[in-house]
């Protein structure tokens, strides 16, 4: 298994367990699904009210309702896994971008960062400018235009210094996708 690091900060961003679509040589886009995840508390819970009704006991649909409404969480099966940490206040709904000029600040400083990192790693002008330039295109037309849409993650370490990874939905508005900078990640073999 390939787990694919951020280059600045170190964390764990994806892995080669997902599939990674690569769009324009500049980025990945990875599919993610709605998972329900269940605190450990609820889970004992559960396999007790299933050994109840194995013995005959009958709990009421309300009942069981409501202990999967109290431990239970939908989560994004990358950002759980990946530990990665929303960007703002998830009760309210703000971000931390609140504008595209905020985001275009940080994505300046990140994208110089990731250079310095392919210049230490012996990349040549012409792919540091090609990788300048995919990266300015694909802010342009993707995610400039659909900016309100994103919600925003940054690793386990919480550094916003690092990559930050974007949260969207597909146009079926119920698969959710995020996208990660290709050339802001190192390859870790385990």
């Amino acid at each position: 298994m390939i787990i694919y690091k951020d280059v600045v900060s170190g964390d764990e961003i994806i892995s080669d367990t997902w599939e990674l679509k690569e769009i324009d040589d500049v980025v990945y886009e990875i599919d993610c699904k709605k998972l329900l995840k269940i605190s450990a508390m609820l889970l004992s819970l559960s396999l007790n009210l299933v050994r109840a009704i194995d013995i005959g006991a009958n709990p009421s649909a309300e009942e069981q309702e409501e202990a999967l409404e109290e431990g239970s969480k939908q989560v994004i099966d990358v950002v759980d896994a990946f530990r990665l940490n929303f960007l703002g206040d998830e009760a309210s709904g703000t971000r931390l971008f609140g504008t595209k000029k905020d985001y275009m600040s940080q994505l300046k400083t990140y994208l110089k960062k990731v250079i310095e990192k392919l210049k230490e790693n012996g990349a040549d002008e012409d792919a540091v400018k090609k990788f300048q330039t995919g990266a300015q295109n694909y802010y342009t037309k993707k995610i400039a235009p659909n900016f309100k849409d994103f919600d925003f993650y940054t690793g386990e370490s919480m550094d916003t210094d690092g990559m930050v990874v974007l949260l969207n939905y597909r146009d079926d508005g119920i698969t959710p996708y995020v996208t990660i900078w290709k050339y802001g990640l190192t390859e870790m073999k385990v």
